[in-house]
């Protein structure tokens, strides 16, 4: 049984077919969801989605892309979405997004650190986005005190090196469809090195659709090819990666 660990089944792309999409995904053996916010109102669909299902689980928090939205309310109105809802079991996707820089950076950082701020006043792990940030993002993760909650490090894309840093500050290490293409060094680096017992895997639903599907939308039943991929790179049975994986997540998101 898989557990995808981040998708985003409130996203556009499935607005045709969710409950569908949904069914067949506990059908084909996923047995967790856990579908992360990237906005208020994303955040207000995943809390939506976790009441429907029971074995769907949500995250509330902004993306840093959204970070021009907020204001000094905003962590408050956070705080309120998880008091009223048992099923929210992290604060993110937050972070910090170098590549496109829709919000700019000073603004990201800044409401980075409120987030991870309220995540710790609230008890809950953080589910972490970091693109084309790394030195950033590890000053932050460093200096906030982050190691009391711990987290998530989606879909993650640094060396090696970086992710030893992570591990130091009780964050997973997240893998995703990169892990299965041709070029994605790093990604299958640090699938061959993080220890078993801080893996997560996720599909990052409609995005990254891993091989063999590139180019199709994806969705979280092919969690099962990146769980796939890691057990090949490390030589070992898919099921004790889907096990692993799945026993980690739990215990990641207090499931």
């Amino acid at each position: 049984m898989l557990f995808d660990t981040h998708a985003h089944l409130d996203d556009g792309k499935f607005d045709e077919d969710r409950g569908a999409v949904i069914e067949k995904c506990r059908e084909e053996g996923v047995a967790l969801i856990l579908n992360a916010a990237s906005n208020f109102a994303t955040s207000l669909k995943a809390i939506e989605l976790a009441g429907k299902y029971n074995f769907i689980y949500a995250s509330v928090g902004v993306h840093p892309h959204d970070t021009s939205e907020m204001d000094e309310k905003s962590c408050m109105a956070l705080a309120e979405l998880v008091e009223k809802n048992q099923k929210v079991r992290a604060i993110g996707e937050i972070g910090l997004d170098y590549y496109y820089d829709y919000s700019p950076r000073d603004v990201q950082k800044k409401r980075f650190m409120e987030q991870i701020d309220l995540a710790k006043q609230l008890k809950l792990p953080v589910i972490i986005h970091d693109r084309d940030a790394h030195e950033d993002t590890m000053n932050i993760l460093k200096s906030s005190g982050v190691k009391e909650i711990g987290g998530v490090l989606h879909s993650f894309s640094g060396s090696v090196e970086m992710m030893r840093e992570c591990l130091k500050l009780n964050m997973y290490i997240s893998l995703s469809g990169p892990v299965t293409f041709k070029n994605s060094k790093k990604a299958v680096e640090a699938a061959k090195e993080v220890p078993l017992d801080m893996l997560l895997i996720e599909t990052d639903s409609p995005y990254l659709t891993p091989v063999p599907h590139r180019g199709e939308r994806n969705y979280p039943s092919y969690v099962r090819h990146v769980a796939e991929k890691i057990a090949a790179l490390r030589d070992m049975e898919f099921e004790e990666i889907a096990e692993k994986t799945l026993e980690n997540g739990k215990r990641l998101f207090n499931i």
